[in-house]
């Protein structure tokens, strides 16, 4: 079909052509980019809900933002000591920014595995086999130096009436990598959740990270990576359960 000749349709509304630029004239249900009041309103009250929802919730939240202007000034503070300048253009909103990211990764503070489980715990007394969600990725925060941590960790469990909702164990694993860590507690604080959660017969934990603390300083080793593992109930007393669920996450024959 040859639509060189066709005319652009002008919309009117009975008197005069409506104008896309007359803030008092909407034009939204014509399929128009509309600068209304009322649209320009609603505009707005999506980018904030939005930005909320990214966890910019200073604005409602009184100590909050008393914690963002103490982490800002704090920042400015470490840049002029290592011999930045804050006021530069790269830098202006570098202490917000930062303030913001580390608020993010150490989110798990204001949360726990009974808020992230929300009840998704089930009943299921015919399964009784190992149960595996293997290399989740995780990120954490060395306590010691305050730079990351990341890696995977592989998690089973052997259900004893109850089974838990698979994305939960990625999400208690998160609850605790969002904090300042070291890698051995972790471990444990995963396992003995979901022993808490569902008292299953089993669980067993195995994170393997690389830790910046000794990649980007100190021995400024990249290659390593660090294996601790947590195991609880029949993981810890029957050899065989044990070497079962190691065989899994490593790829190895049942």
């Amino acid at each position: 079909m040859d639509n060189t000749n066709i005319e652009p349709v002008i919309v009117t509304n009975n008197n005069s052509d409506l104008n896309p630029d007359d803030e008092e004239t909407c034009v939204l249900s014509q399929g128009r980019m509309c600068i209304c009041s009322s649209c320009d309103t609603e505009r707005h009250r999506l980018l904030k809900k939005r930005k909320l929802s990214e966890g910019d919730t200073a604005v409602n939240d009184p100590s909050l933002a008393n914690k963002m202007a103490r982490m800002t000034s704090a920042c400015r503070t470490i840049l002029e000591c290592i011999g930045e300048d804050p006021d530069r253009e790269g830098l202006l909103k570098t202490p917000e920014r930062w303030a913001k990211a580390l608020l993010c990764m150490t989110s798990g503070y204001s949360s726990s595995p009974a808020h992230v489980l929300n009840e998704a715990i089930f009943t299921e007394d015919a399964h009784k086999e190992i149960v595996v969600v293997k290399n989740i990725d995780i990120h954490s925060m060395c306590e010691h130096h305050m730079v990351p941590f990341t890696g995977t960790v592989s998690v089973g469990y052997i259900p004893n009436g109850k089974i838990i909702g698979l994305s939960k164990i990625a999400r208690i694993a998160e609850v605790f990598a969002r904090r300042l860590q070291v890698q051995e507690r972790l471990t444990g604080q995963i396992a003995d959740a979901i022993d808490e959660a569902i008292q299953p017969l089993g669980v067993a934990v195995v994170i393997e990270c690389s830790h910046f603390c000794m990649v980007m300083r100190g021995v400024q080793k990249v290659g390593a990576k660090t294996v601790t593992s947590c195991v609880r109930g029949i993981f810890r007393t029957n050899q065989k359960t044990r070497k079962e669920f190691f065989d899994i996450i490593n790829g190895g024959s049942r």
